[in-house]
């Protein structure tokens, strides 16, 4: 923090315990909050005092935290609801909560602010529900500005803040959207590093799966956005009305860049003042356009950074000439969101690859060095018993060296959000049910199976998919026998689940087979 009194403080929530489980204690990553850096760069140079508080980074409880902001004394509390990727902004939220509440009770006129994917997408029934003064209706970084200047005067004007929700003679207003930020390199070139305490962020423990040590780990974005529509996905909530200002047409999202030469310069710093070496790109979709990508690949190549690198990509998204300059500049690992094995489930949530583009790209990325990070989605609305073994199927068959199995939600800001309440659709009973490894998790139902046997299809095929000899061996082969002990030891971790009264899925098997059977 500077010697700039205290305008704001960004405060990250999170509750590793309640979200993972037993898996939060070493297991799951512990991410720099990068909306928050972000944050903190963009009103550091508009010359405001800044300060974060990572209650996640600092094990903090909701009191710990008040207690630190009450001595802190800010202008302005703003609380910064998102995740470790975007889908992950919803169950943030009652740790989140507990914090606003807790800094209210112990210092009743703090002015707390909420902001962030999930209360994009539901500003007025978080200003509704929760103990805060205000709520980010957009993006956020005009409106939290205009806000400090605003509340330097004893008669805020708070009609003349952009995309700000608030309370006025008990009834709730709301102002006209903020644009989206255009100038990424002048207004907000990097995240806040310094401002952040960063000998305690930890990479995911398949990143390092070779045997680095997790320690120290960065996220960064390079790009903001997403071009593509899946109905599950909520990553354009924060950006719509700010679109909707700058004159994008409804169906279109909004997709920016940092430079190359930005991006290089904010990995240079990691590497030489923080001793970074793991490094997530957060950007939804990396690997897409060639020139920006290879561009930064180019920059770390020539600065001779040794980096371990891991990136989202889509199947349909590698081009040619790609892998080799990516792995040369340590991209080590790509995600890819696959999602369903079946042709009719996947084209229902507007994912139209082909089935063999998923083998043809699978195969060129192992051969060009780089590991594989196979994400895949159980009970999407098309989805019935047979579709989701096609899934689990086709994930032993690829063996990817790691794997990700999620059950579909509704997060509010996604497609799928609007049609679960349009067809009165259970909905997780708290914010925190929205985590997928939540003791009290409840993902949607499909056209033909309900929740609980989409959760208990998706807990038995992780185990089914880390137990399988196949996969260990490739694990031992590959990362060596302590790492399989690692992966049988995860594989152990059984998750508390809520919905347990459900038929079995034998049960239900045997019930869809009778369905089916002609008469």
């Amino acid at each position: 923090m500077s010697n700039r009194p205290l305008d704001i403080v960004l405060v990250n929530p999170g509750d590793r315990l309640r979200t993972y489980q037993s898996l939060g204690e070493s297991l799951s990553a512990i991410e720099p909050p990068v909306w928050a850096g972000l944050m903190a760069a963009f009103l550091s140079r508009k010359g405001y005092g800044v300060a974060i508080l990572d209650t996640e980074a600092d094990s903090l409880s909701a009191e710990d935290a008040a207690k630190r902001i009450e001595a802190m004394r800010p202008r302005l509390v703003a609380v910064v609801v998102y995740g470790h990727q975007p889908s992950a902004s919803t169950q943030n939220m009652t740790a989140a909560g507990a914090i606003c509440t807790a800094v209210k009770r112990r210092w009743p006129e703090a002015k707390v602010l909420m902001v962030g994917g999930h209360v994009a997408a539901l500003p007025e029934r978080t200003l509704e529900e929760e103990d805060v003064d205000f709520v980010a209706g957009g993006e956020g970084l005009y409106t939290m500005a205009e806000l400090l200047e605003a509340l330097k005067s004893s008669s805020p004007a708070l009609n003349r803040v952009r995309g700000l929700w608030y309370r006025e003679d008990g009834a709730i207003r709301s102002t006209e959207p903020a644009p989206l930020l255009q100038d990424l390199n002048g207004e907000m070139p990097m995240i806040a590093w310094d401002l952040l305490p960063m000998g305690k962020y930890r990479a995911h423990n398949w990143h390092t799966l070779d045997g680095l040590k997790r320690q120290p780990y960065a996220a960064v974005y390079t790009t903001l956005g997403c071009p593509y529509h899946c109905s599950f996905c909520c990553i354009q909530a924060p950006f719509k009305s700010g679109e909707g200002v700058l004159g994008y047409k409804s169906g279109v999202n909004s997709y920016r860049f940092w430079s190359v030469e930005h991006v290089v310069n904010q990995l240079g710093l990691l590497v030489e003042r923080y001793g970074v070496r793991n490094v997530k790109i957060a950007d939804e979709m990396f690997v897409l356009h060639p020139k920006h990508v290879l561009g930064i690949c180019d920059g770390i190549i020539e600065r001779g950074y040794d980096l371990n690198i891991w990136a989202y990509a889509r199947v349909d998204t590698v081009r040619d000439g790609m892998l080799d300059k990516l792995k040369r500049a340590g991209v080590n690992w790509l995600a890819f969101g696959i999602e369903a094995a079946n042709a009719r489930v996947r084209q229902d949530v507007q994912k139209g690859f082909d089935q063999d583009d998923v083998y043809r790209t699978i195969t060129k990325v192992r051969e060009a060095g780089i590991h594989i990070i196979g994400n895949y989605i159980f009970g999407l609305p098309e989805d019935d018993l047979r579709t989701m073994q096609e899934t689990l199927d086709m994930a032993l068959e690829l063996n990817c060296e790691f794997a990700n199995f999620y059950s579909t939600m509704a997060y509010p800001g996604s497609p799928l959000y609007r049609d679960a309440l349009a067809q009165g659709w259970a909905l997780p009973s708290s914010w925190a049910g929205y985590s997928q490894h939540a003791e009290d998790t409840l993902p949607l139902p499909t056209k033909h199976l309900t929740a609980g046997e989409v959760l208990r299809f998706r807990d038995e095929a992780f185990q089914t998919y880390f137990r399988a000899p196949r996969y260990l061996e490739m694990v031992e082969r590959k990362f060596g026998a302590a790492t399989a002990a690692h992966i049988k030891d995860m594989a152990a971790h059984k998750l508390k689940r809520q919905y347990a009264a459900e038929p079995s899925l034998q049960t239900a098997h045997s019930r869809q087979q009778t369905e089916e059977a002609p008469s």
